[in-house]
């Protein structure tokens, strides 16, 4: 895996300077991937397609990054000015976000059996091989709001770019009752 180059406090880059991340003790407080979101919040396309659509039992979202109220709040690439750590913690925040898409689609969080599918795109260095560990963030997540039971298979992929600079993108297939 490349190193990071620097440290949490000096990588991270946000989408304003008015939307700081202290240091890697306090990033989470910024906008937890467990936090409760407020309406405002809600995962909003950002072009001409729907955030979620539910098809044959199965509700399929688009894919998410890790934004709050529509802002990007991490950007730059896996294994350079991005941290393993910090790329983990923004695919939470990503998979939360489509797991809100598919339980607004789904008529409610309680209508999700289980979720089947969900691929991680990671926009990583060159050489940097710890996509699994960027994953298992998402994957936290979803374990935490459905239970370990509801994981779903799961595919880490790297790639050069992802919309906006994101570090993450995640999309989530879930079944529905």
């Amino acid at each position: 895996m490349a190193a990071p180059k620097s440290s949490p406090s000096t990588t991270r880059s946000v989408a304003s300077s008015a939307d700081p991340i202290p240091d890697r003790r306090g990033w989470h407080s910024v906008s937890d991937p467990l936090a409760p979101v407020k309406p405002d919040q809600f995962p909003q396309p950002q072009g001409r397609y729907l955030g979620a659509v539910s098809a044959a039992g199965l509700v399929h979202s688009a894919g998410m990054t890790p934004r709050r109220a529509g802002r990007l709040v991490v950007r730059g690439v896996v294994g350079e000015e991005v941290t393993l750590d910090m790329a983990a913690w923004a695919a939470g925040l990503a998979a939360g976000n489509a797991l809100l898409a598919v339980s607004e689609t789904a008529g409610g969080l309680d209508r999700i059996q289980r979720c089947a599918r969900m691929v991680v795109y990671i926009r990583c260095a060159p050489g940097f091989t710890e996509l699994s560990a960027v994953a298992d963030g998402a994957s936290a997540v979803l374990a935490a709001r459905l239970g370990e039971s509801a994981l779903p298979a799961r595919a880490a992929v790297g790639v050069c770019a992802l919309p906006g600079g994101s570090p993450v993108e995640v999309e989530l297939t879930a079944v529905v009752r």
